[in-house]
């Protein structure tokens, strides 16, 4: 065959191709359905519309709906004002507990009963089985019993209505310290076990005006699933909002927009960063306030992590100028930055010669299917590097009254632990750290760990807790504290909450220094301007009051970053604490920075996590906890 036929023949072949390719292109099209075959449900432009009914210009709008701002927006109905409330979720979601302050009951109590002397049995939201509503009996009632019950069982009235009232706080009956730190070299144990807590029996209106400090340097009384005490307060204020709605009010006293937040726009590529303040969100009136557009979100579960967007179909919500606003959502909080909010660092001197450092450490925390019941227990104890030097290490257990699924501990990791899959020897050196060998080993290690310092605090053996269900964890998460200089940020706008500030979050003192006192200075904020009070000389003493509740839970905290005395076990405790081990409770620990970042550099830490559970399956423990030995775990190991 010429060449000339050749070319022939493979012009043939590629003509022929083509034409199949063609041919196979209209047979496509051809079975194409037309738009609308394949679902004939249209979408409708109006779904995701929202009611705006008495939403604008309101007296005080919550930007973020945690226990900080719905405390807030719980007093300022009570004292008569219209409160607005933003938050992205749909419903409260945070599962770890809290360990509850006695004041916490006096503050739901005294809002109680302002709500019934301003409004009457008539104006106060019921529960599903026609009672009222009632904040301070739900969280906790002497004659009802506690137990697995969830916020709202008790708010429907199903429980109720069975004959089995049920509070959703238990209380607690044990309250313990493990001093496990060494002692002239040798493993040494001393526990001291306090008296139990005495619960309120009666709301006592007194109790509200007791300082910060010493509202967290005294005991817990109560503990709940910090998700159930959320979603009480936030169950009462949409009751409010429903019944207004329903009663055709044009100022109805709450309005609660979740799975909403502040408009929010990209910054384009290439382009200079937006000076403080300038957000499609945030406005400015005439008279320099502030004004607040929000928008209906989408939350996604994308490319690993979570992804928000506007919802569909939806447009701008223009809230006006609200008298006040606080930004309280979390100790991040991006709002607070694009309104020019700044922190800093938080510094603790350990008195090891390196002077003042960043108040930090890390922590494990796993919720184990494991009876702790109504307990609180503390364990400080010594952890040695290579070299042979000393650190200290806390771990805390905390559990529910009467239910065997909430057993949480927290553990320290001490700074020389890395968690290196590595340098432990499991995968050799060059082993990509994104490699599904090199996140096996971490997460072997971090779980090991983990079981083994659960175990000393549980007197549960490590071999047994590996059979044991963990619903939670163990995931790493990292403590450091920052602060701002001032909670005022615009002429109508505050920062609170973990938002302005964090401290240590041991034994819940962001929780009660948000909800008891940065949510109660709103009162104190209508108070005054009842009184005669002008907007700007209320909001400049809601603000100090603000950073004065923080620094109070700073100075509190500070000791547990160094110090060997338990921060919320009171003076008197720390001092029968001390009496006991024999050891200075103003003596420090040794710390260090680098391994910090080394363990950082491994895994980055992802806030989300909080919100991935993953289950190890197995069995629960529902026996009461082992008694406390007397012996140091170390001196066990070595007899």
């Amino acid at each position: 065959m010429s060449q000339n036929d050749g070319g022939r023949r493979w012009g043939r072949e590629l003509a022929a191709r083509a034409r199949r390719l063609a041919w196979s292109a209209r047979d496509r099209a051809a079975r194409r359905p037309a738009h609308g075959e394949l679902d004939e449900v249209c979408a409708n432009p109006h779904a995701n519309q929202d009611d705006v009914t008495g939403a604008r210009d309101p007296d005080f709008l919550a930007l973020g709906l945690g226990g900080t701002n719905m405390m807030a927006m719980l007093w300022t109905v009570a004292m008569g004002r219209r409160a607005v409330g933003v938050d992205i979720r749909s419903c409260p979601s945070l599962g770890v507990h809290w360990n509850i302050r006695e004041e916490f009951y006096h503050h739901l109590g005294v809002i109680d009963e302002l709500m019934l002397e301003r409004y009457g049995e008539e104006g106060v939201p019921k529960r599903g089985d026609g009672q009222v509503f009632r904040l301070a009996e739900s969280l906790y009632r002497p004659d009802w019993p506690a137990g697995p019950v969830a916020a709202d069982d008790v708010v429907t009235g199903f429980l109720g209505s069975m004959g089995l009232e049920t509070r959703i706080a238990g209380t607690i009956h044990h309250t313990e310290f493990i001093d496990d730190r060494w002692k002239d070299g040798r493993p040494n144990r001393v526990v001291t076990e306090l008296d139990a807590p005495v619960p309120p029996t009666t709301v006592d209106p007194a109790q509200l005006n007791t300082g910060m400090y010493d509202v967290l340097d005294g005991p817990s009384t109560l503990q709940a699933r910090a998700a159930d005490v959320l979603i009480l307060l936030r169950r009462y204020l949409e009751a409010i909002e429903e019944m207004d709605l329903a009663g055709g009010t044009d100022q109805p006293r709450v309005r609660v927009f979740s799975s909403h937040r502040v408009v929010s726009a990209p910054r384009p590529r290439g382009l200079r960063r937006r000076r403080s303040g300038e957000s499609p969100g945030f406005g400015t009136a005439s008279d320099g306030r502030t004004s607040v557009a929000i928008e209906r979100i989408r939350e996604l579960d994308y490319g690993g992590g979570f992804r928000r967007v506007r919802a569909p179909g939806t447009g701008v919500i223009d809230l006006g100028v609200p008298e006040v606003f606080m930004v309280a959502q979390g100790f991040d909080s991006s709002d607070a930055a694009r309104l020019g909010f700044t922190q800093h660092d938080v510094l603790v001197d350990h008195e090891d010669g390196r002077g003042p450092v960043v108040a930090q450490a890390d922590y494990l925390a796993g919720l184990l299917d494991v009876l702790v019941d109504g307990r609180l227990r503390r364990r400080i104890a010594s952890a040695f590097d290579n070299e042979g030097t000393e650190y200290w290490v806390r771990q805390i257990a905390v559990g529910h009254e009467g239910d065997p699924a909430v057993g949480w501990v927290l553990v320290q990791v001490p700074d020389f632990k890395t968690f290196d899959p590595v340098l432990a020897g499991i995968v050799p050196s060059g082993t990509d750290r994104e490699s599904a060998e090199f996140v096996a080993g971490y997460h072997h290690l971090l779980r090991e760990f983990y079981l083994e310092q659960a175990g000393h605090i549980l007197e549960i053996p490590k071999e047994e807790l590996q059979g044991v269900m963990m619903t939670y964890g163990p995931k790493l998460f990292s403590v450091v504290e920052r602060v701002g200089d001032d909670a005022l940020v615009t002429p109508n706008g505050v920062v609170g909450g973990d938002s302005f500030g964090n401290g240590h979050f041991m034994t819940s003192g962001g929780a009660m220094t948000g909800a008891i006192g940065h949510g109660s200075r709103l009162r104190r904020y209508w108070t005054a301007r009842d009184a005669g009070a002008s907007p700007a000389r209320a909001i400049r003493e809601l603000a100090d009051g603000i950073k004065a509740d923080t620094e109070d839970w700073l100075r509190f905290s500070a000791q547990e970053f160094s110090q060997a005395a338990p921060i919320n076990f009171g003076a008197d405790r720390i001092e029968r604490i001390s009496a006991a081990s024999g050891k200075d409770p103003r003596t420090r620990a040794a710390a260090i920075d680098a391994t910090h970042r080394h363990r950082h550099s491994l895994i980055p830490l992802d806030s989300s996590d909080w919100r991935r559970p993953v289950m190890y399956p197995g069995r629960r423990y529902a026996y009461p906890l082992p008694p406390l030995a007397t012996s140091h775990p170390a001196a066990r190991r070595a007899s």
